[in-house]
């Protein structure tokens, strides 16, 4: 081995190294107003546990639900989806969905994928979660959800979708929900994620 070439490998290890061992840039403080303030841990549909705050960094729809509504829930489902086909491919892309459930002892990852399945809602778009159930009640909080369990094991709780921005804070939101979406809000997310 020549020594140049020795002496361009010792070096191209060296920076290797360093970078290896560089400290990560912190990220940026969130916003006082948002909705990631809270630490919660989520597991989704594919049963994997990260905290929600791995959704800052793209504009999300947002709302709650448990999985054996057979009512209100199914149309907050579609809600997202009309919303999703006023947009561009372009817009699409820029925009996910998350679905927050309120019943975590019966949502676990089977029972989230199971109705990802049965809507046929993607994946790279569209994430359905639980958090822990001691969380259930700080999460509707922050989303302004009100919900109280029946003695059936149901809920009754306000239908409504959330626009929050990528650093969470809440942009907009609606509770018409349905096929035919609310025009004022699909403004809102066109003009959150570039119209």
């Amino acid at each position: 081995m020549n020594t140049r070439f020795r002496n361009f490998a010792a070096v191209l290890l060296l920076g290797i190294c360093s970078l290896a061992g560089a400290a990560q840039p912190t990220p940026a403080a969130l916003p006082g107003d948002s909705v990631y303030q809270l630490p919660v841990p989520l597991t989704d549909s594919a049963g994997v546990t990260r905290d929600w705050r791995a959704l800052r960094g793209k504009t999300r729809l947002m709302s709650m639900f448990y999985t054996n509504c057979q009512y209100i829930c199914p149309l907050i489902v579609e809600s997202g989806k009309a919303v999703e086909r006023q947009l561009t491919p372009a817009q699409q892309k820029r925009l996910g969905v998350v679905l927050i459930s309120m019943d975590p002892a019966r949502d676990n990852p089977a029972a989230l994928k199971k109705v990802m399945d049965q809507r046929k809602l993607d994946p790279a778009r569209w994430t359905l979660a639980a958090p822990k159930p001691d969380d259930v009640r700080a999460v509707a909080g922050v989303l302004g959800v009100r919900y109280r369990q029946l003695a059936d094991g149901g809920f009754n709780h306000s239908s409504m979708l959330i626009l929050v921005d990528s650093e969470g804070r809440i942009l907009a939101r609606t509770e018409k929900v349905g096929s035919q979406p609310d025009p004022d809000f699909v403004y809102a997310v066109k003009k959150a994620t570039g119209d």
